[in-house]
């Protein structure tokens, strides 16, 4: 089987990549050279051709042979093969407008899709994800903010660093006072938040502490969905409930808010489930916190300060809780400062490529070896020119036209 792994076009430009080139010698060798890989040219990527031509790895811009190609981001629908088995992130599973486009030509050009969101085991858990590198950037990312506002210090951009060993080398720069951060999930994205604060060596409190307390240095908490949700009819929290019907529910994360400093949201958000706050509660003296990195950005989602996504080139901007408008980043003193870029792997491609590829390597590739894998069948989305039984709910999506 030959896979080549194909050149990121979507613009803004994403660095990552599906294998580092030892990944790609050590798959070759372990399958007994039934892997071969061939590599599209790239003068973005964050493994630089040459590295891969020094694993021995074939370099060209001639894919035509591939049997599966393999990216990160959404393909260009000028850039599609016809008649190829391709694996990449295609964000239309949730029936994104953006990329009705891109499903449509799928199925025009007999395009075997499989989609990395939604490869899972036999009990429905993902298994390959960027969502700690999310995590980790982002934390970062709010630390940055937090010093970018006070002066206090000031920090590379995650972006700048070559790798995540440079990255924790900035932290040692961090000085915080005694403020309070708050982190809402308990998934992999939290995770990586919290490696950061681990890294920081700050303090991590029980949340009715951390709501009642004073503390003489820089602390922080985790808190899941029964710590801000409550049912509305008696203040109560069923968890298999509130995952089914989360309209009978309301938030209870005002509290938290008179408290925190630095929100760091990390927590996955149904559209039916209500926000964290309102707009207009930023208004109100009690409204504490002036840093938002908002690592899930969820366009006008929990986080109702979170309008637009920002970028990395640009990565804060303000919300002035007396117009309820957006401004300038750190334009004012009671403003409040959100980070909300909605691509933060991007920002240490190396260890995130390398991390990803590793994922790959050992739920993946195993699966490229059978006659039939049910996981990729599940992960499937189009085949034969046709949207396969797991995902025909998609065939208005495709149908209408834009």
């Amino acid at each position: 089987m030959k896979i080549g792994l194909i050149r990121e076009n979507k613009i803004p430009i994403d660095k990552r990549v599906a294998f580092s080139p030892d990944q790609l010698t050590t798959i070759h060798e372990d399958s007994d050279r039934y892997f071969d890989f061939v590599v599209e040219p790239s003068p973005h990527r964050c493994y630089e051709d040459e590295e891969y031509v020094d694993e021995g790895i074939e370099v060209s811009a001639d894919l035509d042979d591939c049997d599966v190609l393999m990216g990160i981001k959404e393909v260009p629908v000028a850039n599609l093969l016809s008649d190829k088995t391709y694996f990449f992130f295609s964000h239309t599973i949730k029936k994104q407008p953006s990329n009705r486009k891109l499903l449509q030509a799928i199925l025009e050009k007999n395009i075997t899709m499989i989609d990395y969101e939604v490869l899972k085991d036999d009990k429905g858990n993902r298994v390959v994800a960027f969502g700690r590198w999310a995590g980790i950037v982002g934390a970062y990312n709010g630390i940055w903010t937090y010093g970018q506002k006070t002066g206090r210090f000031s920090l590379k951009r995650a972006h700048e660093c070559f790798d995540l060993k440079e990255l924790k080398k900035e932290l040692q720069k961090v000085k915080l006072p005694a403020v309070k951060l708050l982190v809402t999930g308990t998934g992999k994205v939290a995770k990586g938040a919290i490696e950061v604060l681990e890294w920081l060596k700050i303090k991590k409190v029980e949340p009715v502490a951390f709501l009642e307390k004073e503390y003489g240095e820089a602390v922080f908490t985790q808190v899941g969905s029964a710590d801000y949700n409550k049912r509305k009819d008696d203040g109560m929290f069923n968890r298999e409930e509130f995952h089914k019907q989360p309209e009978l529910y309301e938030s209870n994360f005002l509290r938290f808010t008179k408290v925190v400093d630095i929100f760091m949201a990390a927590a996955y958000w149904d559209h039916k489930a209500p926000r964290l706050f309102e707009k207009k509660d930023t208004a109100s003296p009690d409204f504490k916190i002036k840093v938002i990195a908002d690592i899930t950005c969820d366009i006008d989602g929990s986080v109702p300060t979170t309008v637009k996504s920002s970028t990395v080139a640009d990565p804060v901007f303000d919300f002035d809780p007396q117009t309820q408008d957006t401004c300038e980043a750190f334009s004012g003193e009671n403003h409040i400062s959100v980070m909300a870029i909605d691509n933060l792997p991007c920002e240490l491609p190396r260890d995130a490529s390398h991390d990803f590829g590793n994922q790959l390597m050992k739920h993946v590739i195993p699966e490229l070896l059978l006659e039939k894998s049910e996981m990729l069948d599940r992960a499937t989305i189009a085949k034969g020119g046709k949207l396969t039984t797991n995902f025909t709910y998609l065939e208005d999506y495709v149908n209408q036209q834009i």
